[in-house]
C-alpha cells in the first residue's frame, strides 16, 4: 500500500491531504495564526467555580472561558500548583524535578472548590480545541508528545500503547524506559516505538525534557493568558504521528514549507528526508493528484459507493447519523441477503474512511441494510473494527442491534471538517443549489458504463451541454473511443446549448429517454 502526503500552501495557511493508494483518507486545513491547538500549555486564571458541575471556567485568552472539570485536574494537581507557584515567586528556585518533593494525590471523589479558588493562577493544557460555541477544554495532567514517547511531568509510571500486542516487546520497552527516565517523570510509550533501539528512544526522551525545561523557563516571567509551550504545527504533528515505512512521497508546493517539512523529517526520521519533494508544475498540486475531485465527492450529504450504493450523512447537535442505501445497481447478487451483505461491507469501509476524513466525533449511528443471519452482522461489525484500526483517535464500536443499527463513539478534539460541496447553479444563476458540477462527468460515465456493460443496451445517445460534449468526444483517444474499445458500441453525442452544464439525458435505440435514478 502506497502512502503519500500532499501539502498545498495557500494565502491563509496549508491544506494537507493524506492519500493511501491514491485514495483520500485524511484532510486537514491549517489556518495561519490559529490559536488554542491541542497540546498547548497556558498560564490561566480561574474565573468562575461551578460546584454543581464540579468544574471551573479558566481564562486563557479565548473569547469563551475554557472548561476544566475536577476529573481533569489529575492526581498530582497539588504538586503541579506548588511547583508553578514556587517557580514564579522564588527567583533562585531550582526547577529540576528530580529534587522536588511531590504533594499527596488529591481525592478522586473530591470537589473542585476544595482545591481551586477564584482568581488563582493555574497551569493548564488544551485537550480539545474550541468547537461550535464552546471554549477550549483543559486538563492539568500535562503531557508533551514526541515521536516515540509522551512525557508526563509529576508522574512515575511507564505505560505502553495497547496497540503493541507482543508481550516480550512490551516488557522490553518498559524495562528500557524505566532505566533511562528521570525522577518525577512518567512516560507513555507510543505504538511507533515498537522495535526501536535505546538510542532513538533516549534521543526522543531528551528532546521532550528540553521542551519541559523551556516551558518552565517561560513560566518564571509569565503573565496570565501567556502560552508557555505551543504544540508543533499541524503538518509536523501529522508527520510525527503517521510517518512510517509505507510512506512513498511527500509533495510540497511552497519552498518555505518545504524547508520546514525537510527539517522536521530530518529530525524524526533522517532516512525519510529524501522522499520530501518540491512540486513545481503549472497544474495545481491538488488538481494533479486528484485531491480536489475527491474532496468534492466525499464531503457532500450523499456519498456514492463503488458498487452502486450510497450513504446519506446527517449532522445534528446530539449525534451524526449515517444511512446506508443499496441504490439502483445492487441487484447483481444471488439473493437479498447477499446484496445486503455486499453493500454493507462496502459501506463499512467508507464509513470508517468518512469518520477520519471529516474528523467526526461524539456519537455516530449507522443504519445498515437489514440482514437476517448473525454471521452476516458479525462480518460487517468486524469489517468496521478492522478498517478503523488505523484511526489515531480513540473509538468504540458496538455490534449491530436487532434493528440493524451500529453505534460508534469517536474522540473529538478538533472542530469537525465540514466543506460545502454545493455551488451556484449555472442555469438559475444561484437561486437554487446543485451538487458539485465537477462530478457530473463522473456520473455520466458511470451510467454509460452500467447501461452498456450491465444492461447491454444496443444503442445509446447522450444529449449534453456543448462543453461536456467536447469533453467526451475531443482528443486522439477520447472517452467515447475508450467506451467503444471496452464495449464495442458507439455512443452518439448530441450537443444541446439550451441545457445547463449539469443537465443531460440518455436515449435508447427506440428514441425513448432512459430514466436515471
Amino acid at each position: 500500500m502506497s502512502t503519500e502526503l500532499i501539502i498545498n500552501s495557500t494565502q491563509n495557511g496549508c491544506r494537507i491531504a493524506l492519500l493511501k493508494d491514491k485514495g483520500l483518507v485524511e484532510y486537514h486545513q491549517e489556518a495561519d495564526g490559529e490559536k488554542f491547538n491541542v497540546g498547548d500549555i497556558y498560564l490561566g486564571t480561574v474565573k468562575k467555580i461551578l460546584p454543581g458541575l464540579n468544574a471551573a471556567f479558566i481564562d486563557i485568552g479565548h473569547e469563551k472561558d475554557a472548561f476544566l472539570h475536577y476529573l481533569d485536574l489529575g492526581p498530582q494537581f497539588q504538586s503541579l500548583q506548588k511547583f508553578a507557584t514556587l517557580t514564579q515567586k522564588r527567583k533562585n528556585f531550582i526547577t529540576s524535578l528530580d529534587k522536588f518533593r511531590n504533594e499527596p494525590d488529591i481525592n478522586k471523589h473530591g470537589k473542585i472548590n476544595q482545591v481551586v479558588t477564584k482568581n488563582q493562577r493555574i497551569l493548564v493544557q488544551v485537550v480539545k480545541e474550541p468547537i461550535s460555541t464552546k471554549g477550549p477544554r483543559l486538563s492539568c495532567e500535562l503531557s508533551i508528545a514526541g515521536r516515540y514517547l509522551v512525557l508526563v511531568p509529576f508522574g512515575n509510571g511507564v505505560s505502553v500503547s495497547k496497540k503493541i500486542a507482543k508481550s516480550e516487546e512490551r516488557k522490553r520497552l518498559q524495562r528500557l524506559i524505566t532505566s533511562i527516565k528521570p525522577v518525577n517523570f512518567g512516560v507513555i510509550i507510543r505504538t511507533v516505538a515498537e522495535g526501536k533501539d535505546v538510542a532513538g528512544l533516549d534521543a526522543d526522551l531528551r528532546a521532550l525534557i528540553r521542551k519541559w525545561d523551556e516551558c518552565i523557563g517561560k513560566l518564571k516571567s509569565a503573565q496570565p493568558r501567556d502560552m508557555l509551550l505551543g504544540e508543533i504545527n499541524l503538518t509536523s504533528a501529522l508527520l510525527r504521528d503517521v510517518l512510517n515505512e509505507s510512506f512513498d512521497n511527500i509533495y510540497v508546493d511552497s519552498k518555505e514549507v518545504l524547508k520546514e517539512v525537510k527539517d522536521y523529517t530530518r529530525s524524526i526520521a533522517p532516512d525519510k528526508e529524501k522522499i520530501v519533494r518540491f512540486y513545481n508544475n503549472k497544474v495545481k498540486i491538488f488538481e494533479n493528484f486528484g485531491v480536489e475531485r475527491q474532496i468534492k465527492s466525499a464531503f457532500g450529504r450523499s456519498v456514492s459507493l463503488r458498487g452502486g450504493g450510497y450513504l446519506i450523512i446527517e449532522h445534528t447537535e446530539a449525534m451524526h447519523v449515517i444511512d446506508v442505501n443499496s441504490g439502483n445497481k445492487s441487484n447483481r447478487e444471488e439473493d437479498q441477503e447477499a446484496t445486503a451483505v455486499s453493500v454493507n461491507i462496502e459501506a463499512a469501509r467508507e464509513v470508517a474512511r468518512q469518520l477520519r476524513l471529516r474528523d467526526m466525533g461524539g456519537i455516530i449511528v449507522v443504519d445498515f441494510i437489514d440482514m437476517r443471519r448473525a454471521e452476516s452482522k458479525k462480518l460487517v461489525f468486524n469489517t468496521v473494527k478492522e478498517e478503523m484500526s488505523q484511526d489515531r483517535s480513540k473509538f468504540t464500536v458496538m455490534p449491530l442491534s436487532k434493528f440493524g443499527l451500529m453505534q460508534i463513539t469517536r474522540q473529538r478534539v478538533r472542530p469537525e471538517m465540514n466543506i460545502k460541496t454545493k455551488e451556484s447553479c449555472a442555469a438559475c444563476g444561484g437561486t437554487g443549489n446543485v451538487t458539485a458540477t465537477i462530478l457530473v462527468s463522473d456520473e455520466i460515465e458511470k451510467n454509460i458504463e452500467f447501461l452498456l456493460g450491465k444492461q447491454n443496451e444496443k444503442k445509446l445517445v447522450l444529449v449534453v451541454h456543448p462543453y461536456l460534449a467536447a469533453y467526451f468526444s475531443k482528443g486522439l483517444i477520447s472517452r467515447r473511443v475508450k467506451w467503444f474499445l471496452s464495449y464495442y458500441k458507439w455512443v452518439e453525442i448530441i450537443e444541446d446549448s439550451s441545457r445547463a452544464i449539469s443537465e443531460y439525458s440518455l436515449v435508447d435505440k427506440n428514441g425513448e429517454e432512459i430514466e436515471i435514478k
